[in-house]
This record gives structure tokens, C-alpha cells and sequence, in this order.
């Protein structure tokens, strides 16, 4: 039998989100919701790896039913490979409820852990799918789900290993899922093997009780060489490799929906450096992307391609010039 074999990897939950229309409206108060959209930290940044030109692949489970048909046509419609989706018998497709305050933070209730993304068999994923792997993209909460997931992550990184090929890893703190001390101890076996790492700022700071980022970020890496990458939301970003810091700017946008930025963030960054860019390029790219990300309502939907990125570059070296010349 023939199997794909993609050069960007994305194991982890796959979900539909169900969102409050507007901020001020917490879920515990009926009220009016949107949705289903595609949804799942790892499968927007599969989504976001495709419409940038990475030829993609997912892992993940999902149920037999019309949530679990609305990922797979999405995956299809996007271009990324979803030969990999799982079908765990009797359990339904994960959901997230979502709303937002009025200063933008985000109140969850999600049912993943007991759902089909919680299902996930690492004997069910094949060796073959990893023949061409460059990239494995891991979120820390698909490792905070449970046994399973962190079993079926720890199968797809030794496999990408066998292959040369290296580990990219977003810590993305659910603490809705585990808490703090549980989630340090969980994410540590695999940032031992991390060539990039892309936690936010203040992820990084409570992940290791350091305010300042230099030395954070110093906890963090364990592999030699590794790149750590501090995302800073409309700041841009802060990237460090063996002591060096490089500080990328942000782009200024209208922010209608927050979701999925920092993945879409990161699938530009890994695609800055297969391009094999210089750092200080690849963090304005991705900058770039994230900042397109916020532009539109749902998780995937502001995930940029590759030419709406370099529109925005071109639009902002212009502006730059022209306020350079006045």
C-alpha cells in the first residue's frame, strides 16, 4: 500500500471550536455562539504549514460523526495530508466552548481529554509516514491530555529522529488541562530534544520561575544549538541561539480574533528556515503571519498564504520608507 510521506509532521488533538460572537459574554450565561470551526492548536498549524507551501501531514483522531467529516474536509480543502486521522470507535469529535473578556483573555471549556482526540494510538501510526519527515511540530497541550497523547508524541518524535529530522515544540500552557508543576514535568523529556522551541513570554517565565527572558530561555534549551523563539503577540518577537538575542518587531493590525496566531506564527517561522532564511528574516515573516492570523473571526480562518505575507512585507517596507523621507 502507498503511503504519503509529508516533510512537516503535526501530531495532536484535532477539535471544532464554538465561539461567543463578541467580548463580555462568559460562558456560564446563555447566549448566542458561532460556530463549528475547525479548530485544535496542532491542526491550525498544519493548516497554516499548507497554505505557506509546506507539503503537510497530520496525526490525530477524530469521531465518526459530522464534526469529525467537518476536519476532514477542511484538511482536504487546505492540502494537508490527513491519511493519518484516527476513528477511535464510540467516541464523539473534541469541542471547545470559547469566549473573551474585554481584555482579550480567553475563558475555555473543552471536551478533548475524553473525546477522540484523547485516543490517539501510537501503535497505530506508521513508520513509513516518516520517511521524508523534516519537521514534527509538538504543542504542549496535546502533551497534556493524557497517557495516550504523550505515548503517540514520544513514538512520532523517535521516528522523526531515526530520520534526521528535527523537533519543533510550542509549549502552549493549558492550564485548563494540567497544572503548572504537572505540565513543567510532562514537557521535559521533550524539550531535550527541541530545535525550536516557541513559547510566549510569559509561557517561558512560568515555565521557569525566571523574569528575566535571557535567562529563561537558557532553562529552556537543552539542545545544544537549539532556537528559542519568545513570541510577543503585537511586539513581535525575541529570538535567541547560543547567547545571542535578536529583536523582531511587530506589525500593528486590527485584531478581531486571537486564535491561532501563535501557531500560525510558528508554521511560518519552521517555513522561514527550510527556505533557509536568516533568522532575522524568518522572524519578520513570521511575525507577518501572525499578524494576519488576528485579522478574521475563527481559529484558521486569518491563516495567511505565502502571498498575503509578502503583501503586508512589501505594504510595511513602504510605509517605513515614506515616513523615512518625511
Amino acid at each position: 500500500m502507498n503511503i504519503s510521506k509529508p516533510e512537516i509532521i503535526c501530531i495532536g488533538e484535532v477539535l471544532v471550536e464554538i465561539m461567543r460572537p463578541a467580548a463580555g459574554q462568559p460562558l456560564d450565561q446563555p447566549g448566542e455562539f458561532r460556530g463549528p470551526f475547525a479548530s485544535g492548536a496542532p491542526a491550525i498549524f498544519a493548516t497554516a504549514a499548507a497554505r505557506l507551501g509546506l507539503k503537510t501531514g497530520f496525526i490525530g483522531a477524530v469521531g465518526a460523526d459530522a464534526f469529525g467529516r467537518l476536519m476532514r474536509n477542511c484538511f482536504e480543502a487546505e492540502g494537508v495530508d490527513a491519511s493519518q486521522l484516527q476513528t477511535p470507535s464510540s467516541y464523539a469529535t473534541g469541542v471547545a466552548f470559547v469566549a473573551y473578556d474585554d481584555s482579550g483573555g480567553r475563558e475555555f471549556v473543552f471536551h478533548i481529554r475524553h473525546a477522540a482526540a484523547g485516543q490517539l494510538a501510537a501503535d497505530q501510526i506508521p513508520a513509513a509516514y516518516f520517511e521524508n519527515v523534516k519537521w514534527l511540530h509538538i504543542s504542549g497541550s496535546t502533551l497534556a491530555l493524557n497517557t495516550n497523547s504523550r505515548t503517540a508524541c514520544q513514538r512520532a518524535l523517535e521516528l522523526t529522529l531515526a530520520q534526521g529530522g528535527k523537533i519543533s515544540l510550542d509549549p502552549n500552557l493549558r492550564l485548563e488541562l494540567m497544572p503548572l508543576d504537572e505540565f513543567r514535568r510532562v514537557l521535559a523529556p521533550f524539550l531535550d530534544s527541541a530545535d525550536l522551541l516557541l513559547p510566549t513570554e510569559s509561557e517561558a517565565q512560568r515555565l521557569t520561575d525566571e523574569t528575566d527572558p535571557r535567562r529563561a530561555t537558557q532553562k529552556l534549551a537543552h539542545k545544544p544549538g537549539a532556537i528559542i523563539v519568545l513570541k510577543r503577540g503585537p511586539q513581535g518577537c525575541a529570538i535567541f541561539q547560543d547567547g545571542e538575542r535578536l529583536d523582531i518587531s511587530g506589525f500593528a493590525v486590527e485584531e478581531i480574533d486571537p486564535t491561532g496566531a501563535g501557531d500560525c506564527f510558528s508554521a511560518a517561522f519552521i517555513a522561514g528556515l527550510q527556505a533557509s532564511w536568516p533568522l532575522k528574516q524568518v522572524g519578520r515573516f513570521a511575525n507577518a503571519a501572525g499578524a494576519l492570523a488576528v485579522t478574521k473571526l475563527g481559529p484558521m480562518e486569518g491563516a495567511p498564504t505565502i502571498q498575503q505575507v509578502e503583501i503586508l512585507l512589501t505594504a510595511e517596507i513602504a510605509k517605513n520608507a515614506e515616513q523615512k523621507y518625511h
